[in-house]
């Protein structure tokens, strides 16, 4: 699961939250009547068969209600349920009526402040009335030791505090999610615009290589053609320069996709590091104050593609730092970013293998791994002078 699936999950829990604290008020304050005798049966059951379905209801609620959908029958008819439930068990604020304030944390979500004010003061009166009804017929066990006006005190201080609490908690807690499920998603956006500036500079070294070949190619066979009824010896000199065109222009696309065509390393450094800034990663580059030997730079030039092309498609990095150092016996390329997740680091794919492959060509090695601080690091190192 992602880091947004992780804070869906713990959202829905915590406004799951109400519903079992609701249960166990009610379970504290029936245990207390059973106890002292004043469980009345014919309350207890219609208000028990009312709180296992306003739970049921509540809790098939909270996932649109995290989509943004407000279902608005189920909200009523959790509404009524919760008053039913209330209203038999005894409408204490910390019993059976605090089912009342449970469906207000969840009610509250989505509408305007206005609808928010008018659904938790009509949340308040609906438990003073049926508190109050709770104290005239000596329903509840709150106000055993407790004159009528001072159970209404108390019944007033605990809904009041309680329905101007939670809704504006709860609203907050969903609106942080809604800002990260937006960060994640603008996130990704750049991760894809980033991407796809780098194909579209794939694609211009590609034109840029064999264009003039390709264009050259054109105009020589349509001149080979003019020829061939006139002159066919030019026209035979032109196919064969088209030949020798299309060889080379077929043993450059070859290079270039086989990675055989030289990389400029200062210039792909200054390439990554706007792609990876473009995605909103931020890159460090350390580099020698010394130019590298002869043959490294193109090596370390195609890791540091490979490398950042890994970054950008399999992490969610904050930032990357990219360090090349050298000595007499051996040049060290390391990639370093905070955004691999260890199941994603186990399948390095074929770009790592492939880029393996070409490092050890030339007497090197390439090591990628999660660190004990929760990085990613690659490192690319090769013997100095360089074989092959």
């Amino acid at each position: 699961m992602d880091e947004i699936g992780r804070a869906r999950r713990h959202t829905w829990v915590a406004l799951a939250l109400s519903l079992v604290m609701t249960w166990v008020f009610v379970a504290v304050v029936s245990m207390i009547e059973f106890r002292e005798g004043r469980l009345e049966w014919w309350r207890f059951v219609p208000a028990l068969i009312a709180m296992v379905g306003f739970t049921w209801l509540c809790a098939r609620l909270i996932n649109p209600m995290l989509d943004r959908h407000y279902p608005t029958r189920q909200v009523v008819a959790a509404a009524v349920l919760a008053v039913v439930g209330a209203g038999a068990g005894g409408a204490e604020p910390f019993g059976w009526g605090f089912a009342l304030v449970a469906w207000l944390s969840i009610a509250t979500l989505w509408i305007s402040r206005r609808m928010m004010l008018v659904l938790a003061f009509g949340t308040f009166a609906a438990g003073m009335a049926l508190g109050m009804l709770s104290v005239a017929t000596g329903a509840g066990i709150m106000t055993i030791d407790m004159g009528t006006a001072e159970a209404l005190v108390l019944y007033a201080l605990t809904y009041g505090v309680t329905c101007a609490a939670v809704p504006p908690s709860n609203r907050m807690m969903v609106w942080i999610l809604t800002l990260a499920v937006q960060a994640h998603e603008g996130r990704e956006a750049h991760t894809r615009l980033a991407l796809a500036e780098e194909r579209l500079r794939f694609a211009r070294d590609i034109h840029d290589l064999v264009g003039h070949q390709l264009s050259a190619i054109a105009v020589k066979t349509a001149l080979a053609v003019r020829l061939s009824d006139v002159d066919p010896a030019a026209a035979k000199a032109e196919m064969s320069e088209i030949n020798a065109l299309t060889r080379k222009a077929l043993r450059e696309v070859r290079e270039a996709v086989r990675g055989y065509r030289e990389l400029d390393l200062a210039a792909e450094l200054n390439s990554v590091k706007g792609v990876l800034e473009a995605a909103g990663v931020r890159c460090e580059v350390h580099l020698p104050y010394r130019d590298l030997p002869d043959g490294v730079a193109p090596v370390l030039a195609y890791a540091v593609r490979e490398a950042v092309t890994n970054v950008l498609k399999h992490s969610v990095a904050t930032f990357c730092d990219i360090t090349i150092r050298f000595t007499e016996q051996e040049a060290e390329l390391s990639v370093r970013n905070d955004g691999v997740a260890r199941r994603q680091a186990e399948d390095l794919g074929s770009g790592l293998a492939g880029m393996g492959e070409r490092v050890a060509a030339v007497g090197g090695k390439l090591v990628a791994h999660p660190t004990d601080d929760g990085e990613f690091l690659l490192t690319a190192v090769v013997s100095l002078p360089l074989r092959g």
